[in-house]
């Protein structure tokens, strides 16, 4: 995986403040290259170093096999949630 790629991936995680989520799908159009799948692929491999529970699926949904501490982070957090998901419409971080 280029080093390049991962490095701007993990540095638009970063940047999420606190009760604001990103999509995968949100990450790689923010830079403009890859997709969603090559986005998770970073994540699920250099992700532990970040808040990787901010960057939720499209659905509004952690990731599975870690939804249970995700959702408790994002609690801990303060986003706003519609039971076991992020509510998108008030949670979606816009950088800028």
């Amino acid at each position: 995986m280029d080093e390049g790629y991962v490095e701007l991936v993990l540095s638009i995680v970063e940047q999420i403040p606190p009760g604001k989520v990103a999509t995968y799908g949100d990450i790689a159009e923010l830079i403009g290259i890859g997709g969603p799948r090559q986005v998770g692929r970073v994540m699920s491999v250099h992700g532990g170093a970040v808040p990787w529970w901010r960057v939720v699926r499209s659905n509004g949904r952690p990731v599975r096999g870690i939804e249970p501490r995700a959702l408790e982070l994002l609690r801990r957090d303060g986003t706003p949630l519609r039971h076991d998901r992020v509510d998108l419409g008030v949670a979606r971080y816009h950088p800028g």
